[in-house]
């Protein structure tokens, strides 16, 4: 059984996280975060053990010749092709697209679930950062049900990959 306070920090990693991948760092919704992370003691305040987190600060510190925003247009935005797309379809479908059936999927997933789901952008609903998003939302309004689903049907099977191309060129 999930406990309250285990809730509450599910809720705020993927709400953090979320915001983090789908926002620009420059965004209303996102530079108090980055600002925060920038801090000596955020690790005092997640919802994790500080020690784990210590290599995560570390990378806050280092110096890049590349500023936030830039690596972020770069990761998210373009101009040139993503290093690692973060659209759920990309990585499911086998023609590698945009609006591949694995959009299709969750689209319905969320018509049988009544979640209506508005994209800030032109873009599919399967966003790594939107999901998390979602997932906060359904875990904030006592959803667990559904956000087990969304995590192991729409979430959990491209995920890692992603991450791990991800991190190779951040």
């Amino acid at each position: 059984m999930t406990t309250f306070l285990q809730r509450d920090d599910f809720s705020v990693t993927a709400r953090v996280l979320g915001a983090l991948f789908y926002y620009s760092p420059e965004s209303h919704e996102t530079a108090p975060l980055v600002q925060a992370l920038l801090t000596d003691d955020w690790q005092a305040q997640w919802p994790l053990d500080a020690e784990a987190l210590a290599p995560v600060a570390a990378m806050f510190k280092t110096h890049s010749e590349e500023s936030l925003p830039q690596a972020w247009q770069r990761l998210f935005i373009g101009p040139y092709a993503l290093p690692s797309p973060p659209w759920g379809s990309v990585w499911l479908d086998r023609e590698s697209v945009l609006f591949g059936d694995s959009t299709l999927a969750l689209r319905q997933w969320m018509r049988e679930n009544g979640i209506q789901f508005e994209m800030q952008q032109n873009e599919p609903e399967d966003h790594f950062g939107s999901l998390l998003l979602l997932a906060a939302w359904l875990a904030e309004n006592d959803r667990h049900h559904e956000c087990e689903q969304l995590l192991a049907w729409h979430l959990f099977p491209w995920s890692s990959r992603f991450l791990d191309v991800f991190i190779d060129h951040a």
